[in-house]
């Protein structure tokens, strides 16, 4: 092996090492695993054609430059997709990334998936839950960009300058926007995890156990039930508010035959796998505060669902 190879075999070590936290961040921004893969895949081969193009001379920091072009590419990607999502039917929601399974207690519990594999493994940080994610939907791509990297990721305002094209005073102005409206309208992230444990539990208890009192109970009574069918399944067209209402939909659900309600970490927090038969046909991710559900974001779109169905495929 010539010292071309050896530089290309360490680089590409250092890229594996850091791919899980290069997910994180694209993910962060565009709020789908698919395309934060293909963003993160083309960063690592800039990286390669800019260490070709340099006859061999090493970039200094590796891991600066790689967050950088990812964060980059990512902006790209969300600003071309702020009109397909505009168009969207219905609401438009994250793709849910499972980080883990939650098999303990009284529900069912299948072997879902236990750890991500090593090819799709990523690091998320705990507040890009789904509903966080909704709300960044709300900001422009460059807030959103500054937000995630600066209060998320904890780059400095020169480094997302870098990203975003812009001068570090401007950055700066932009995560303070971006922070006041995530802070008006983004779900507390102060609950205890086994609070939040409990109360999906319990809520999928009444769901399976049909008892409307005991839903209703556990719903905040400025609830929000989110849902995302794409277009390709049967799913509200908007938000739906407030106990009764959610309750009342989420009982009509089961009118379309049994379903089988499986505990697993969703975006960091307590979520729900429903199930019809053996086929996984929605991804729930819970908000918890004050032991009541604030916010329920239910995704059905199959397309959305690909990556979790094969991972369960694989695990039984």
């Amino acid at each position: 092996m010539n010292d071309h190879d050896d530089g290309t075999a360490v680089l590409d070590a250092e890229f594996q090492a850091m791919r899980p936290r290069l997910l994180g961040v694209a993910y962060g921004l565009l709020g789908s695993l698919d395309e934060a893969e293909d963003v993160v895949q083309d960063a690592w081969l800039r990286l390669r054609s800019a260490t070709a193009a340099s006859g061999g001379e090493e970039i200094r920091d590796v891991t600066g430059w790689l967050v950088v072009t990812v964060s980059r590419l990512a902006l790209d990607v969300l600003r071309s997709a702020r009109h397909r999502r505009e168009e969207y039917v219905g609401p438009w929601l994250p793709e849910p990334v499972l980080t883990g399974p939650i098999l303990t207690g009284p529900l069912p519990a299948r072997p879902v998936l236990t750890q991500p594999d090593p090819a799709e493994r990523v690091t998320l940080d705990e507040s890009l839950s789904m509903a966080m994610l909704v709300v960044l939907e709300s900001l422009s791509p460059a807030e959103r960009t500054a937000f995630v990297l600066h209060d998320v990721f904890g780059l400095t305002f020169a480094e997302v300058g870098e990203a975003v094209g812009r001068s570090p005073a401007a950055c700066r102005q932009l995560a303070a926007r971006a922070r006041a409206h995530v802070a008006s309208r983004a779900p507390r992230f102060d609950v205890d995890p086994s609070e939040h444990r409990r109360v999906v539990r319990a809520f999928a208890r009444a769901c399976l156990g049909d008892d409307m009192d005991a839903l209703v109970a556990l719903l905040d009574p400025d609830v929000v039930l989110r849902s995302d069918g794409g277009g390709r399944v049967r799913a509200g067209r908007r938000p739906v508010f407030g106990a009764a209402k959610v309750a009342r939909l989420l009982f009509g659900i089961q009118r379309f035959g049994p379903f089988e309600l499986v505990p697993a970490v969703v975006n960091g927090w307590p979520g729900l796998l429903r199930y019809r038969g053996d086929r996984l046909v929605s991804v729930l991710g819970l908000t918890v505060a004050g032991g009541r559900v604030t916010a329920v974001d239910m995704v059905l779109n199959p397309e959305k669902l690909a990556r979790v169905t094969r991972a369960d495929e694989t695990r039984r």
